[in-house]
């Protein structure tokens, strides 16, 4: 199988990531019109500015031409940029699937895929650099938790990715627990579906989570896009094996919260199942599901688990989700088996952002070493 890896350099943008720069991605109309004001600028200059930002996606200040020269060399003097990055790296899969290393403010990197399929293209992103859930099947949590990403960080994912135009979907399933960075997330969906943001319908976000309770309550009652529980096993003691945070948030205490809830009109509910072999995929399991999501309108999402470096859980093939599958639908459970994709360049979470992290730190010995 090829793999391409293509390293982007001598980009204007990076120096946007300076820390004593402030950005202006991110910002809501509101803020953008108080900063405006605060700079002696009319009001309504916020206004255009989201229409730059949001609409227009410039990279720089000096593009925003209905600003005066004055209005913007005040946002200079005061330290403001667009705030956008490139990616620095990517890896081109053979069957369209690209997976983009982004630089974020604190100098780190996050991962986040492109997936196109025909006329639907959904990009994964990330919303934190490592994560804090470490469960047994996935590369970031091995790396630990280094830092939640800014709004801007999460946003510049969509506004510096070469396909953004093509974009119809976006789901918060990279790197990172979606709701341990809940004000970034919010802030970042609501540029995402204001009429003055990117004027997106809530039904073509998804937002995905282990299952933090409280957060995920005001995540249900602020937002109104789709919501992806983590489910992976339906009963406490194995699903405490493979996700730590089951023993202090139980998958029973989630659904009974979520029954809470109307999912049947404005959004969807779904559960997303990671099937490995022999270890939960029988058909008891299968009936513990049934059980588990009973009065809930939702569905679940079979995926299937390839193995990855250092992860000791068993593969498993298409054909064996199928039955889980059928059982499932026919107990009135909607279930569908997710697509693989991206295989030959490894699309799991975190594997671009390790390599990246374990190169730095031979570069780093090395130079110890030389000296």
């Amino acid at each position: 199988m090829r793999v391409i890896l293509r390293r982007h350099t001598g980009l204007t943008q990076m120096s946007d990531h300076d820390n004593n720069l402030k950005t202006l991605l991110g910002l809501t109309e509101q803020e953008l019109k108080e900063l405006a004001r605060s700079l002696g600028m009319p009001a309504f200059t916020g206004g255009q500015m989201a229409s730059w930002l949001y609409q227009k996606h410039v990279s720089s200040i000096e593009e925003m031409t209905n600003l005066s020269k004055q209005n913007r060399e005040r946002l200079r003097e005061a330290g403001y940029v667009v705030g956008s990055a490139a990616p620095i790296d990517a890896q081109y899969s053979k069957d369209g699937t690209i997976k983009y290393l982004f630089p974020v403010a604190t100098g780190k990197f996050v991962e986040t895929v492109f997936i196109p399929d025909g006329e639907r293209a959904t990009l994964c992103v990330s919303c934190q650099v490592g994560c804090k859930m470490n469960c047994l099947f996935c590369q970031t949590g091995k790396q630990g938790w280094e830092g939640n990403l800014t709004t801007a960080d999460i946003l510049n994912q969509i506004y510096s990715l070469p396909e953004r135009d093509r974009l119809t979907n976006i789901v918060f399933m990279g790197q990172g627990e979606p709701m341990d960075n809940l004000d970034s997330v919010l802030r970042a969906t609501e540029v995402l579906t204001a009429e003055w943001g990117y004027a997106w319908s809530p039904k073509r976000i998804t937002v995905s989570s282990v299952g933090l309770k409280g957060k995920l309550k005001r995540f249900i009652e602020e937002s109104q896009c789709h919501v992806a529980i983590s489910l992976h096993a339906p009963s406490h003691d194995l699903r405490a094996r493979l996700m730590p945070a089951e023993k202090a948030m139980p998958i029973a205490e989630i659904t009974n919260l979520l029954r809470g809830y109307d999912f049947a009109h404005q959004r969807r509910l779904s559960f997303e199942y990671i099937v490995f072999s022999g270890l939960n995929d029988s058909m008891e399991h299968a009936r513990q599901i049934v059980e588990l999501l009973k009065g809930l309108d939702c569905r679940v999402n079979l995926i299937r688990f390839h193995q990855i470096p250092g992860v000791p859980l068993p593969a498993t093939s298409e054909q064996s989700l199928e039955p889980l599958r059928d059982y499932l639908t026919r107990h009135g459970v909607f279930t569908t088996i997710r697509a693989s994709r991206g295989q030959d360049i490894y699309a799991a979470c975190g594997l671009l952002s390790t390599a990246k992290k374990q190169r730095q730190g031979s570069e780093v010995s090395e130079t110890h070493d030389n000296s």
